[in-house]
């Protein structure tokens, strides 16, 4: 395949075929008029490929992406055969720095793209980024977490409708993809509208890098590569996939503190208790309960609650598909990466057994 861009040419230096190079693009000037520059990293292999480009920290706080591509960077654990492979830890360098998701100008840097170098500071450093970077590659994988105080079980974003983008996305060898477009001025809608197809991870929580999450983010990405014939080898696949556009939120009904009956990445039953709502004293208020079959996409880590509070991210897949998920992770080793990030991410809330109900003992 044939970039689209000169692969050589970045921000005034030249990348030879084979080489490796740490760079900077001027973003932006502090408040004290000095330059803000963010590092990049280029990596062209000796054969012609494509672009891919894979970031991290769009939203400031979302780090578990930047610490997959730091070890990209630093232990080089895969041979770049063709094409170049474009690394960027942090995008949201201003948000970073505070640890906050947001811009200065409290604006999120990824409602704003594809920018413009006469809006507000989110909208310019949008524009800068992907006038200079984005546009010039043929893929993009956008490194995410899930929100404050709460986590995601890893699973891949994308526009299924798109041939080319669909491949990509199902060689990333994720379990769980939700087909969707993205949010209007996301770095994703805006990329693939300009022609650079665009997956995105959502994987862990914000402020850690959790390693079963980069080891899961480096395995994604690494089969995205073998299928772009960028480096040798077939993608691995997943032990289940599921692909579905229906997901939601369950909302707590009442004030009070969770306890939680399952983890991120389960397979939950229609009326399968998800939390106890209590009181502080510990007198039950009600049961949070899934209103489908579904897996747990994602949920919140803070136990504590108001009305109309999200409690449980959950994906419905179409019928049949979670029995045949449910039999191939019965199957799977304990140590299985899969079941690794599971356990991982549950270590984010205090799961225990929900009490049975007056139905099950009958």
């Amino acid at each position: 395949m044939t970039p689209r861009h000169d692969p050589s040419q970045w921000f005034g230096n030249t990348v030879q075929a084979g080489e490796v190079a740490s760079l900077s693009l001027n973003i932006s000037e502090s408040y004290s008029g000095a330059d803000i520059s963010l590092p990049i990293n280029v990596w062209r292999g000796k054969e012609e490929g494509p672009t891919l480009l894979v970031t991290a920290a769009v939203h400031g706080d979302e780090i578990n992406g930047t610490g997959t591509i730091r070890h990209i960077i630093r232990e080089h654990p895969f041979e770049l055969r063709a094409g170049t492979l474009v690394l960027v830890p942090v995008v949201n360098l201003i948000g970073f720095e505070r640890h906050s998701r947001y811009l200065p100008d409290r604006r999120d840097l990824n409602r704003s793209f594809p920018g413009t170098l006469q809006g507000s500071l989110a909208s310019r450093l949008a524009k800068g980024f992907f006038d200079s970077v984005a546009k010039r590659c043929d893929y993009c994988i956008d490194l995410h977490t899930a929100a404050v105080r709460r986590t995601n079980f890893p699973n891949v974003r994308a526009d299924l409708s798109n041939d080319k983008l669909a491949a990509f996305a199902r060689a990333f060898g994720a379990e769980l993809i939700v087909d969707s477009k993205g949010p209007k001025g996301s770095l994703r809608a805006s990329a693939n509208k300009a022609g650079c197809a665009t997956l995105i991870l959502e994987a862990g929580e914000v402020w850690k890098v959790e390693p079963a999450v980069v080891e899961y983010a480096l395995r994604g990405i690494t089969n995205c590569l073998k299928h772009l014939h960028m480096i040798e080898g077939k993608p691995a696949k997943p032990a289940y996939r599921i692909e579905t556009n229906a997901t939601k939120w369950v909302r707590a009904a009442y004030g009070g503190f969770l306890e939680f009956h399952v983890s991120p990445g389960d397979i939950v039953e229609k009326d399968e208790p998800l939390a106890t709502n209590t009181n502080l004293m510990g007198d039950k208020q009600n049961i949070i309960a899934a209103p489908r079959d579904g897996v747990v996409l994602g949920m919140t880590t803070l136990p504590s609650v108001a009305p109309g509070d999200p409690v449980c991210h959950l994906a419905f897949p179409r019928k049949g598909v979670l029995s045949r998920a449910e039999r191939a992770v019965e199957k799977l080793e304990d140590d299985s990466l899969h079941n690794r990030v599971r356990e991982d991410l549950s270590r984010s809330m205090m799961v225990t057994e929900s009490e049975p109900t007056q139905e099950s003992l009958d």
